[in-house]
């Protein structure tokens, strides 16, 4: 699966949900405007106020439904009667869905989404939510969690990262805000015929017009069933693969799916009104359709393309067995016992072997040893940081502790401006933690431990993070010297907070070609190879040549470290984010070529690489040394 064209293909899909929408509005339009003419004849003038009036209420319906949706996976979550998910849980089950999550999130490099439960809901259902990885929501319903043993239930998570992770989600929130318009015709006709015309003259006139309306507006219904069923089912089979290939084995998704189609709940939703309006960003089937309308291929194709020696008999087994004994997944996950196993960290001063496509390649695709990577990674963190990134309290501390500087002198610089930000306690909590837990944290888990305080940092108000914002520009441009990781890893915490503060605004797939960012590309490939050669200006060329080539072969850009070093990106990002998917996968090869230019790469420059990656929207796996 390769991240930058699915990507390119989400943004294709974008383009053709656009042409499909304009298709059903112009057939609503044509069938209100036959309709207009066929009881007050050709009249030019009604039949061209009839059209404005039916583009109007289509349009206003649209803008209402997206902007209701602005805020992104967090709105849409709760809109569907979500509940927010406790960061300090006692329950198993919500404990044991965080812990999934949290191992999933790493292992993707895709910061931790927020989380929440339809608690009313027995169905084995769940989706993921939001315009981008900075606000990404995923739900889960009560009948997952109580169902579901723990490797069902990664099945389920790594399916719904797969659409976070291929620009899925953007697309699904804007499907609902587009088809919500072409739906309103059909929902005033029925509310009008709901309510009643009254008892005066015009009733019978208005109650008619009511009723065309709702036979109109079925085309509406028909062609919003149609664009959603389209979009969504080759979507789903890629989600399923992208699962299977990131948790390393068949039989959790292939167990869940044979839970949906075996118990009487299956994956139906017991809202239906709210179940289409999301039938599309569903992990099983909420409402039942099927044919034409299906936005889901059917259960037994999904099992067979993993198991492909299961059997419709089988499953009729398993529907008689459960309608018995419903199964319990926090009981199998005790007889089976599924505890994590943690794997091993490279050394500090370990360097990888890799190579440009090889790095490209795991962007936005992580892998079975991804997984593996990410439970050591966890696992091999002190409990107390952990505990400290799910604290309201803690986590303001906490995060700026990662950027202290280590040298006594720019320390010394940076706490009066948390102190004039935050407060004098933020400013002591995070020294203490910068001399004492976060001191012996490996340099692969400390950008984890940034994204796993994301959820908690975002929900706080808004006067609040911006004023931690604030505190990080200070702190990481107090003196104008900054490392190039604490600069990114400021820079990421920036972008992932600040768009969470606006989502829609920030939802965009790139469109700019290599050519027309030259100045940018090369200023972001000295910063690079100056921090990876410092003090070795013709290493530094040669690895800054390195990649130059990857991208602009053709191009003589002089190799000119900027004398501001790491500060000088500020300027480059937005232009290198605009990027086309596919252009950004010559970008990342071409970092990589920089760092690796003698063909290894040190951990630290690894976890630079994902920085950078995460800064542009182009998550990376910890794993690249198990390649």
């Amino acid at each position: 699966m390769n991240f930058f064209e699915q990507q390119a293909q989400a943004r294709r899909s974008t383009t053709r949900l656009v042409v499909l929408f304009a298709l059903a509005v112009a057939g609503i339009v044509l069938a209100i405007d036959l309709a207009v003419a066929a009881v007050a004849g050709p009249n030019w003038g009604l039949l061209a106020f009839s059209t404005l009036a039916t583009l109007a209420v289509i349009g206003l319906g649209s803008l209402y439904r997206l902007a209701s949706l602005r805020g992104g996976g967090d709105a849409v979550a709760l809109q569907f009667g979500g509940t927010p998910v406790p960061q300090d849980t006692t329950d198993a089950s919500l404990r044991r869905l965080r812990n999934v999550v949290e191992e999933i999130s790493i292992a993707s490099g895709v910061p931790m989404p927020s989380l929440y439960v339809l608690e009313n809901e027995a169905a084995i259902n769940a989706f993921a939510a939001g315009y981008s990885t900075s606000d990404a929501a995923i739900a889960v319903t009560r009948g997952a969690l109580d169902r579901l043993n723990r490797d069902e239930l990664q099945g389920v998570i790594a399916h719904e990262f797969s659409h976070v992770l291929n620009g899925d989600m953007r697309l699904n929130i804007r499907l609902m805000g587009v088809l919500f318009g072409i739906l309103m015709i059909s929902l005033i006709g029925r509310k009008v015929l709901y309510l009643g015309g009254g008892r005066d003259r015009n009733a019978a006139a208005i109650m008619m017009a009511a009723l065309v309306a709702l036979v109109v507006g079925s085309i509406g219904t028909f062609f919003g069933r149609m664009i959603k069923a389209s979009v969504s089912r080759s979507r789903e089979r890629l989600a399923d693969a992208s699962a299977v290939q990131f948790t390393r084995q068949t039989a959790g998704l292939a167990g869940a799916l044979k839970k949906i189609a075996g118990l009487s709940d299956g994956s139906r939703l017991s809202d239906r009104a709210d179940a289409e309006e999301a039938s599309h960003m569903l992990f099983g089937d909420g409402v039942g359709f099927s044919g034409l309308f299906a936005t889901h291929p059917p259960l037994l194709e999904r099992i067979q393309a993993l198991e492909p020696g299961f059997r419709s008999e089988q499953l009729e087994r398993l529907r008689g067995q459960w309608a018995l004994t419903p199964p319990s997944g926090l009981q199998e996950d005790r007889m089976m016992g599924l505890d994590g196993h943690a794997g091993a960290l490279p050394a500090r001063d370990a360097h990888l072997d890799v190579t440009p496509p090889m790095v490209s390649a795991q962007v936005g695709n992580p892998e079975a040893d991804d997984y593996v990577r990410a439970d050591a990674i966890v696992h091999g963190m002190p409990g107390s940081l952990r505990t400290l990134a799910q604290s309201r309290e803690a986590v303001l501390p906490l995060v700026l502790g990662l950027l202290l500087d280590d040298d006594a002198g720019i320390r010394g610089r940076q706490l009066p401006e948390i102190t004039a930000r935050l407060g004098e306690e933020v400013a002591r909590g995070a020294l203490a933690l910068h001399g004492g837990d976060l001191a012996g944290l490996h340099p692969m888990q400390r950008l984890p431990l940034a994204a796993l305080a994301f959820p908690v940092l975002r929900r706080r108000p808004r006067p609040e993070l911006e004023a931690f914002l604030d505190t990080v520009h200070a702190v990481v441009h107090g003196d104008g010297k900054v490392s190039l990781f604490e600069y990114c890893l400021a820079r990421l915490l920036e972008v992932q907070l600040r768009e969470s503060l606006d989502p829609r605004r920030h939802a965009r797939f790139g469109r700019r070609k290599p050519g027309s960012v030259r100045q940018e590309f090369a200023t972001l490939l000295a910063v690079v190879a100056q921090a990876g050669n410092p003090g070795d200006p013709a290493a530094a060329q040669r690895a800054y040549l390195a990649g130059l080539q990857r991208v602009l072969p053709r191009d003589h850009l002089p190799y000119a470290p900027p004398a501001n070093g790491a500060l000088a990106l500020d300027e480059v990002w937005p232009a290198l984010d605009a990027l086309e998917p596919l252009a950004k996968q010559l970008m990342v090869e071409a970092v990589t070529a920089a760092a690796s230019h003698d063909g290894r790469i040190s951990v630290a420059e690894s976890e630079l690489l994902r920085t950078i990656c995460g800064v542009l929207h182009c998550p990376l796996p910890p794993g690249l040394e198990a390649a």
